[in-house]
């Protein structure tokens, strides 16, 4: 079985553009300036922790509309993903890609820290030991785990979002840290303020500054990459984020698409692979996949039942399904043949070819020249659906008869 394979498109995806600096470097102000571009539809505004929603929609030809949520997660996660119901929409009519812009990535991030905070707080309070607002309490890893997952849940649907996107972030530049946590005398790191990720996660990278013109730090592009410790970062004194949207990225709207993201699937059970193995309709090869699954999950000797009372490793019941299967796939055989032929004859209705050639193509759902055309598990559609008309057309008595004897 060869490997599922395609060839690429080729075609710039949606972008998702990081706009971070130091404090008033305009971060907000671009990304409303954008909303004013006629080459963009309805533009929509998540404000978070930065109240610049209302002030800036002041400025010549903004024409954005405030998402209004409670500050709560649930509600801010839930608001976003109604917005990219609307941009599919938008974007399924034709019509101007629809913008949305995240103020900001740094907020974003200290609302899920606050939470894990919180829950810390709580587990604390539940032993006896309640700790005053202002004194740090330590948060178990299995927190962060839980809350970097609520922030690698809403970067998926940004990074898939069917327009475009603008996360700002606060930046600055900092003490240089050593491996063991202790500062480097002399040396400055520069670091964006959000989950560590969020750089790696647009595909452009965008630093404002009061004291110097917009630089252009990274670009995910085949026509103006930035490649890093090779090129310089590209320093823009006119920059706009239309320009850099559809000049520089040279996204088109009517041939862009989300990024094809994949995300890690959920690992099913022994019994949600048997369940799908048993299901009539899956095939040889997808037995074949459900195999390689299997074994991959380590599951492929834990004993499941056949739904007949049967029961064994699942490796061995897949094998079995295969091999049936396969068969059924193939030509019917002369003793499929020979049952639909005794089964004809009981009917006694259908003593006309053509009679049994109609009610066979009724049977199988496509049209049926010959019985050679049948399949193997066409020829049982056939032979059950003419054991149930034998039996609904035997009159009772008849019916009696046959089970006496």
């Amino acid at each position: 079985m060869a490997p599922r394979t395609r060839k690429p498109t080729g075609r710039v995806p949606w972008p998702l553009v990081l706009v971070e600096g130091g404090e008033k470097a305009g971060k907000s102000w671009c990304a409303a300036e954008l909303s004013a571009s006629p080459k963009v539809g309805r533009t929509f505004w998540v404000d978070l922790g930065e109240g610049a929603a209302d002030e800036y929609g002041a400025i010549p030809g903004a024409r954005y509309e405030v998402v209004v949520h409670d500050g709560s997660w649930p509600d801010v996660f839930g608001q976003i993903d109604e917005v990219r119901a609307v941009a599919a929409e938008e974007a399924a009519a034709g019509r101007p890609p629809v913008v949305l812009v995240i103020d900001s990535g740094t907020a974003e991030w200290d609302l899920l820290k606050d939470i894990a905070d919180q829950k810390a707080r709580r587990r604390l309070a539940q032993k006896g030991r309640a700790v005053p607002a202002g004194e740090e309490v330590k948060i178990s890893m299995d927190l962060w785990n839980e809350v970097g997952n609520r922030h690698k849940r809403l970067m998926t649907m940004l990074m898939t979002f069917p327009g475009i996107v603008i996360v700002t972030a606060r930046g600055k530049e900092v003490v240089a840290m050593d491996g063991n946590g202790k500062p480097i005398e002399g040396r400055r790191d520069y670091k964006v303020e959000g989950h560590k990720n969020l750089a790696f996660d647009a595909s452009a990278w965008v630093r404002l500054s009061r004291d110097s013109a917009p630089m252009v730090v990274g670009l995910r592009s085949v026509h103006a990459g930035v490649r890093p410790g090779v090129d310089r970062p590209v320093t823009a004194p006119s920059f706009t984020l239309e320009w850099l949207i559809f000049e520089v990225l040279k996204c088109e709207p009517a041939a862009a698409a989300p990024r094809d993201l994949k995300t890690a699937a959920p690992e099913r059970t022994a019994e949600e692979i048997t369940a799908e193995a048993l299901k009539p309709d899956t095939g040889p090869d997808r037995l074949r996949e459900l195999h390689r699954e299997a074994v991959a999950l380590d599951v492929a000797d834990v004993t499941v039942s056949d739904g007949n009372g049967n029961e064994g490793a699942l490796r061995d019941l897949i094998a079995y399904l295969g091999k049936t299967r396969a068969a059924q796939d193939g030509p019917a055989t002369d003793a499929h043949h020979r049952r639909m032929h005794v089964l004809w004859r009981d009917a006694g209705d259908f003593e006309d070819r053509v009679d049994r050639l109609t009610y066979t193509s009724e049977l199988v759902g496509r049209q049926i020249t010959t019985s050679k055309d049948l399949t193997g598990a066409e020829a049982e559609q056939v032979i059950a659906g003419l054991q149930r008309y034998i039996a609904q057309n035997t009159p009772p008595d008849e019916k009696e008869e046959s089970n006496a004897a």
